[in-house]
C-alpha cells in the first residue's frame, strides 16, 4: 500500500545490507543453528546471522569468557559473562541453561535471575521469565544500586544501567506483553525510581507513557511528556526518545519510519523496529487500528525477532488476530 511504501523501501534497503552471511569457516566455523523460539505466530525462529566480522568478534569474545569461567569456577561474575556472551551469539537456550547450572551453584545471585529471565522474555516464555524477575527483584531489594557492565558498549562506552532498573524494566515488559498492563504500570513506575541518568529515564518513560494510554490514563501519560525535552543529553536511546518526541508531538510518524542515512547499518534493523513499534502503537491508541496493522506487519517483514519492538509488534498482532 503506498502509505507503507517508505517502510518497505528501508526494508529493501536493509535487505541488500543485512541479508544473512556464510558464517567463517575453519576455527571460527559458526555451530549448527537450531529453532531458538516459537513466536506468538507460531513462527520458528532461529539465531540471527551475523557478518563474518560482527561473527569473530562476538566468537572472540565468547572465548575470553570461557576462558575466565574456566579458570575460577567461584566468582559467579565470571559465570554471567559466559552467559552473556553466549545469548549474544544468538543462542538463547543455551544461555538460559548456562544460567540455570550457575544459580544452581550461586542460589542468591539476583543478577543470574535477571539475565536468565530476560532471555527468557527474547524466547516468548513470559511465564517463566516474571517468575525470574520477582526473584531477582526479591534478593535485590536491600542491595545498593548497581551499576551493569555492557556486553555491547554505547559509542562512548559509558555504562548506563543498573541492576535494579533492568530487573523492574523486563518484568515490566513482560507483563505488559500479555496485555496486563495495570501490571506493567505498577512496574514500571518503581522502574523509574532506578532511572538516574537521561537515557534510562527516556526509556522507562517510553514504556509506561505507552502503558498510561492503553489503560486511558491519558492525564498521567501526558504528565509525563513534561519530562523529556529536546535537547536532553542521551547516548544510546535515541529510538525511545524520538518516540516520546513524536508522541509530544515534536515529530511526525513518517520521521520515525525514515531512516537518517548516518545510522550505521548495523543498528538499522534495531532502530527501525523500535520507533516502527511506537509508531503503530500510537496509531492504536489512537483508533486507527488498520493503519497500525500495517506497520506492525512491516515490523515483522524485518525478521529481527529478539528485538523488543518486534516481540511487541508480535504481540499486538496476536491479539488483534492479524498475525502472519
Amino acid at each position: 500500500m503506498k502509505k507503507y511504501a517508505m517502510i518497505t523501501g528501508v526494508l529493501a534497503m536493509l535487505a541488500l545490507s543485512c541479508s544473512p552471511k556464510e558464517a567463517p569457516a575453519g576455527e571460527n566455523e559458526a555451530p549448527e543453528r537450531l529453532p531458538e523460539a516459537i513466536g506468538l505466530n507460531g513462527t520458528v525462529y532461529f539465531a540471527p546471522e551475523d557478518s563474518p566480522e560482527a561473527y569473530r568478534q562476538k566468537d572472540s569474545l565468547l572465548n575470553l569468557a570461557l576462558r575466565d569461567w574456566q579458570a575460577d569456577t567461584t566468582r559467579v561474575e565470571n559465570l554471567i559473562w559466559y552467559g552473556r556472551r553466549v545469548a549474544y551469539m544468538g543462542r538463547y537456550n543455551e544461555a538460559i541453561d548456562i544460567f540455570s547450572d550457575g544459580l544452581a551453584r550461586f542460589p542468591g545471585s539476583a543478577e543470574l535471575y535477571r539475565h536468565r529471565g530476560h532471555r527468557y522474555l527474547t524466547i516468548r516464555q513470559t511465564g517463566k521469565a516474571i517468575q525470574d524477575f520477582e526473584q531477582a527483584a526479591r534478593i535485590a531489594v536491600n542491595m545498593p544500586v548497581t551499576i551493569e557492565p555492557d556486553g555491547l558498549p554505547n559509542k562512548l562506552n559509558i555504562p548506563l544501567s543498573n541492576l535494579q532498573f533492568n530487573i523492574y524494566y523486563h518484568w515490566a515488559l513482560a507483563h505488559y506483553l500479555r496485555g496486563e498492563f495495570d501490571r506493567a504500570a505498577e512496574l514500571f513506575e518503581n522502574c523509574q525510581l532506578y532511572a538516574n541518568n537521561p537515557d534510562l529515564i527516556v526509556a522507562v518513560t517510553d514504556w509506561l507513557y505507552m502503558t498510561y494510554r492503553r489503560l486511558g490514563r491519558e492525564t498521567e501519560a501526558a504528565a509525563l511528556l513534561e519530562l523529556i525535552y529536546p535537547g536532553m543529553e542521551i547516548i544510546e536511546n535515541d529510538a525511545y526518545f524520538n518516540r516520546l518526541l513524536m508522541y509530544a508531538g515534536q515529530k511526525e510518524a513518517a520521521e520515525l519510519l525514515n531512516l537518517d542515512p548516518a545510522v550505521p547499518v548495523s543498528d538499522k534493523l534495531l532502530t527501525l523496529v523500535t520507533q516502527g513499534y511506537g509508531v503503530g502503537n500510537w496509531y492504536l491508541y489512537n483508533g486507527d487500528t488498520t493503519q497500525a496493522i500495517g506497520v506492525f506487519q512491516q515490523m515483522l517483514e524485518t525478521a529481527y525477532w529478539p528485538a523488543f519492538g518486534y516481540l511487541a509488534a508480535e504481540a499486538e498482532l496476536s491479539r488483534l488476530g492479524s498475525g502472519k
